[in-house]
Formats: structure tokens, C-alpha cells, sequence
């Protein structure tokens, strides 16, 4: 720990914190709900959190009121969570160790803060795992170093670079294919979306929810659409948004949600009309 303490941390706030599981009905536990096994079995288990907790209580404790800044705490706890973390790591395999993160923690994360009593403003951020390696894996590919650096200003991604990508990715999986494992996680129908709402409500149950309505009403006239209706439709909401000529709906677990929806929608109409 004293090297994941040693890292670089925003304003000295060191807004991270480690819970170490050493109980083996908790460790079963959580690896039951992550569906990583190897959770009860590492030498080491660790889940890494994002806590702003701990810099709430400091501050009153001298008499401070806490600001309300909870997009901020989110991308800095955050950050700070991660580097102490990947430090951590780095110093097991120096001495010979090997690690993993585990990001199945996303998937459970109501029943992680429940399991492990986490207070509001600590929000889990992935497991870690450290032990003694049973086999000698080789070294994964990576990206080519052309679409990682970029000098002044982003560049802009060829055809040839996205190919070079994936050819060079390829094997990574055992069918060959990364595109088709990345769309597993990232393309509709794939697991972050339904990691989505577990992470949205844990946001809330933890003082990390931030509004998007005035972001999506920003859309909404951008798309060139000033009215917006939201109302309850049977389990969920419905919203559209309505201009003189034409108006686009959108349905949802949340009013947020049906309103993206229905922002989407009209983004895509006024793409297509200016096309």
C-alpha cells in the first residue's frame, strides 16, 4: 500500500480508497455477483474506490462546508483511484507478482456497496487481483503507437489506421476477430448497456448523479427543437420534442432517458435533412 499511496493525487486529496477482502464467504460473494472466480482465490483481493467520503468528513471536522461539485469529485476521485491502483500493481510485478483488474465489478455494483457497507461519496471502481502466477502468458498486443500519440492537435483516424488496428488486435481473441469481441461490450446490444442503468442508480445511491436535462435541453435547441414534453407512460416515461413543422418521442425507464431518446431521434432527423 505505501506505493499505491505514493501516487500522484489532484489537490493532495488522495480521494481513493482500497477494501481489502479477506473474509472467504464475502470474497465467494463478490466473486459470485462479478462472475470472476478467481476473486475467491487470489492471494490478493482488493476493490479499488473512488472516496470522496473520507475529504467530506475532513472538511467538516474543521467546521467546512462541503461544496457541491460532483461531476468534478467523479472525474477526479476517479482518477485518483486508478492511479493509485495501477501503482499498486506495477509494485507487485516488480517483486515478481502478477495482477488483474476486474471490471465485472460494474455489473454488481448495488450489491457491493450493500455487501461491503460503503458510505455515500464511495463508489466501487473495479477489483484487483494480485497472486503468484500459475502460467507465463505472453505479452498482449496493443494499438499501433500512431493512434495513441498525437502531436498538438488529434488526428484525424484513416481507413488504413482503423485496419492496422484490428489486424494488429486480432490476436487478442481466439476467433481472430476484435472488432466482434469489442462489439460483445460496446455496440448496441452489448454489455454496457446494461451495465448503464447499474451504474446510473448506483451514482444516485452514492452522491454522484449529476442531471443531464440541461445538457440534453441544450440538444434539443441545437437540433433546432425549443419545446419538450416529458410525462408518465404506463412503467415509464415519454418525451418528445416539438417544433412547428415535425416533433420526435423517445420512451423510457427515467425521464432522462426517454428524453435522450427522443433528442437522438432529432439529431439524426436534422443530420439527414442537412445531408
Amino acid at each position: 500500500m505505501y506505493c499505491a499511496q505514493a501516487a500522484p493525487t489532484d489537490a493532495t486529496a488522495q480521494m481513493y480508497s482500497f477494501v481489502r477482502l479477506t473474509d472467504p464467504s464475502l470474497r465467494s460473494k463478490i466473486a459470485e455477483v462479478t462472475a470472476n472466480a478467481h476473486m475467491a482465490t487470489a492471494s490478493e483481493t482488493l476493490i479499488v474506490c473512488a472516496d470522496v467520503h473520507r475529504l467530506q468528513k475532513l472538511l467538516e471536522h474543521r467546521g467546512y462546508v462541503y461544496g457541491d461539485w460532483r461531476a468534478a469529485s467523479l472525474h477526479f476521485a476517479i482518477g485518483d483511484a486508478v492511479l493509485a491502483g495501477q501503482n499498486a500493481l506495477i509494485a507487485a510485478e516488480c517483486l515478481g507478482y502478477q495482477g488483474c483488474w476486474i471490471g465485472g465489478v460494474l455489473s454488481a455494483l448495488d450489491e457491493i456497496v450493500t455487501l461491503l457497507e460503503l458510505p455515500r461519496g464511495v463508489l466501487p471502481f473495479a477489483g484487483l487481483t494480485i497472486g503468484v502466477p500459475d502460467e507465463d502468458p505472453p505479452v498482449r498486443p496493443r494499438l499501433q503507437p500512431e493512434v495513441i500519440w498525437h502531436d498538438n492537435t488529434y488526428k484525424p483516424l484513416e481507413p488504413s489506421d482503423l485496419e492496422t488496428a484490428l489486424t494488429r488486435m486480432a490476436p487478442i481473441t481466439a476467433r481472430g476477430d476484435w472488432a466482434q469481441s469489442l462489439a460483445r461490450y460496446f455496440a448496441t446490444g452489448g454489455t454496457m448497456e446494461q451495465r448503464e442503468p447499474v451504474l446510473r442508480r448506483t451514482l444516485e445511491r452514492q452522491g454522484f448523479a449529476v442531471s443531464d436535462v440541461d445538457a440534453l435541453y441544450e440538444r434539443t435547441e441545437a437540433a433546432g427543437y425549443a419545446e419538450l414534453l416529458i410525462r408518465r407512460g404506463g412503467a415509464g416515461f415519454q418525451a418528445w420534442v416539438d417544433r412547428p413543422d415535425r416533433a420526435h418521442g423517445g420512451d423510457g425507464a427515467t425521464p432522462s432517458e426517454a428524453l435522450r431518446k427522443a433528442v437522438e431521434e432529432a439529431e439524426r432527423d436534422a443530420l439527414e435533412t442537412r445531408g
